[in-house]
């Protein structure tokens, strides 16, 4: 009993449960999340992630082939990170002073732009992919004097107002409004098109994922990139590179455009940069875009952001470069992806449901495709008139909940399954990964009872 101090005695209180965290979150934050992840069953509490092992509080062990959208390049976790964080915050330093040189701001930008090399000189630091693309935009206006932007179609550049002006699928724009004026389309892949719309000369910038993660991981065509930058130079247009999910070794090389030997005028990296710990971003710029912004002492501060160059995060973002060197994890990741991709081609051979395995190191997809028997197609097409997200839903949910790997569907195209673990993956989880997916590939083409509960997941959904 609780006690009160009034007036004729002692009063009783009602005593109330504290709302547990889950049901805060539901209530203050996003309750749709919360009500989708019960409906698709991925709704569980971690208590411990470590490398590609995610531990729940009901005694499980998830493998991670996500890594958080391509943010845990290390691991979860990673020892070296977590212990160049713990010595930063017991420096007691200037974390955030605002009026200093931030000589751990300088120590990564020499580091990234040697690696990055060409051109790349000059680093601008922000906290996230989508803050890089509004720099990008920015930059590329001032040094070209044009407002126009170009980009492919397909492309996830973040959800920011300027990013979301380069991305042409209405499923993220609609209901916020007008976008950026003068931001145009163009297919991926094809040089024509992007060289008609070059030649107007009114375009600042060509914005560009060199392997398009959301849209389904679709790896450019023989000489696109090449050709796209040789018609950015000839007509004055900036090359801009976003490596936010395909950066820091992800595909083997420190960049994907590595690949390809193009020399972009900027590139955006994020997520992995920071070992997936301290929110971290970079531009990196060659030097006459960096004088076009900041060509005086009046504009030395024209464009900034609050939390871009703090010690956590180039500390964090120092040891992630360390580890990913010291681990070989780009070698790791290429030899890795190309053992994922054999597995996988070899397990998944032979069913009519899945179209391609493609990819580059350790960012790859499964496509799948409808089916042509009757006895498949008839609950395919009633599933896709449902909701077209859900079928890629089902497989992410039965991987998850019937073989404990954790997994999601591109954003752009629903019909890709991504496979992108942590550079640090072992080739025993890789073969347990494909022949989990095996199974449940088998069970779609064998058994009425995924169609049965793919379809009642379906309606769930639309009610929620």
């Amino acid at each position: 009993m609780e006690t009160c101090p009034r007036r004729g005695g002692i009063q009783s209180l009602p005593l109330t449960a504290a709302p547990t965290t889950e049901t805060l979150y539901q209530e203050r934050v996003n309750p749709q999340w919360v009500r989708l992840l019960n409906v698709l069953q991925l709704n569980v509490r971690y208590t411990r992630c470590l490398g590609t092992e995610l531990y729940t509080e009901d005694g499980r062990r998830i493998v991670d082939f996500l890594s958080g959208y391509c943010v845990h390049n290390v691991g979860h976790n990673h020892p070296g990170v977590i212990e160049a964080l713990k010595e930063e915050l017991d420096r007691n330093g200037p974390a955030m002073l605002q009026s200093h040189v931030p000589e751990l701001a300088g120590e990564l930008a020499g580091d990234l732009c040697s690696r990055a090399g060409g051109r790349l000189k000059k680093t601008f630091f922000c906290s996230s992919g989508s803050e890089g693309v509004e720099a990008a935009i920015k930059f590329s206006r001032a040094r070209t004097g044009r407002n126009g932007l170009i980009y492919a179609s397909g492309a996830f550049h973040g959800l920011t107002c300027g990013a979301l002006s380069l991305m042409g699928d209405p499923f993220w724009r609609d209901g916020f409004g007008p976008m950026l004026a003068g931001t145009e389309e163009v297919p991926f892949g094809d040089l024509g098109a992007l060289e008609q719309k070059l030649a107007t000369r009114q375009f600042a910038a060509f914005i560009l994922e060199p392997v398009q993660a959301e849209a389904g991981i679709r790896l450019p065509p023989a000489g696109y990139l090449e050709g796209a930058q040789a018609l950015c130079r000839r007509y004055g247009s900036l090359f801009v590179l976003d490596e936010v999910q395909t950066g820091m070794y992800r595909t083997g090389p420190f960049l994907a455009s590595q690949h390809f030997h193009t020399d972009p005028d900027m590139v955006v990296l994020a997520k992995a940069l920071s070992g997936g710990l301290i929110p971290c971003g970079a531009v990196l710029m060659s030097d006459d875009i960096y004088d076009s912004v900041y060509g005086s002492l009046k504009r030395a501060i024209v464009h900034t952001s609050t939390f871009s160059e703090n010690a956590l995060a180039m500390r964090a973002g120092l040891a992630t470069l360390r580890v990913l060197e010291q681990e070989h994890l780009g070698e790791r990741a290429a030899r890795m992806g190309d053992y994922l991709r054999d597995r996988l081609r070899h397990t998944l051979s032979g069913y009519e449901m899945v179209k391609e395995v493609r990819g580059t190191g350790l960012l790859n997809g499964i496509e799948f495709t409808a089916p042509r028997k009757l006895i498949l197609r008839v609950p395919f097409e009633a599933f896709m008139k449902i909701h077209p997200g859900m079928f890629g839903q089902v497989i992410v949910m039965r991987l998850f909940r019937d073989h404990g790997f954790l997994t999601q569907i591109c954003g752009n195209n629903f019909m890709v399954l991504k496979a992108a673990p942590p550079l640090v993956v072992e080739e025993r989880e890789i073969d347990g990964f494909a022949n989990a997916l095996r199974d449940v590939v088998e069970l779609m083409h064998s058994s009425s009872a995924f169609w049965t509960e793919a379809l009642g997941l379906a309606r769930r959904v639309m009610d929620v």
